[in-house]
C-alpha cells in the first residue's frame, strides 16, 4: 500500500541510520520498525509480577474502616446543613406565603 507519511526529522535521520546499518532500503526499515513496535505492544509483557507492600496506616483499634465513607459522608451532610442554615438566616425574616 501506498501512502503518505510525515516523520519528525529525528526519526527520520535514526531509520535512515537504520537502513543503512542493515542495507535495506528506507521503506524496508520503516516497516521493520513499525511490526516491531506494533508486535511488542500487542502481546502481553512477561515481566516480574508487581509486589504489594503492605503498610499500617495506624488506625486505632475498634475503627471500623469499611465506615470511613459513610463517616465522611455524614461529615459533609452536617457540614451542609450548617452552612444551609447560616445562609436562610442571614436572609433575614422571610415573607410568608399566601394561601391563596
Amino acid at each position: 500500500m501506498r501512502t503518505t507519511l510525515t516523520i519528525d526529522d529525528d526519526l527520520a535521520g535514526l531509520l535512515k541510520r537504520r537502513a543503512r546499518e542493515l542495507g535495506v532500503p528506507f521503506k524496508e526499515a520503516v516497516n521493520r520498525t513499525l511490526r516491531a513496535g506494533l508486535g511488542e505492544v500487542a502481546r502481553p509483557r512477561r515481566g516480574a509480577v508487581p509486589k504489594t507492600i503492605p503498610h499500617s496506616f495506624g488506625f486505632r483499634p475498634g475503627v471500623d474502616l469499611d465506615k470511613l465513607n459513610q463517616l465522611a459522608d455524614e461529615l459533609e451532610t452536617e457540614a451542609y446543613a450548617a452552612s444551609s442554615r447560616t445562609l436562610r438566616g442571614s436572609a433575614g425574616r422571610q415573607r410568608p406565603r399566601s394561601r391563596a
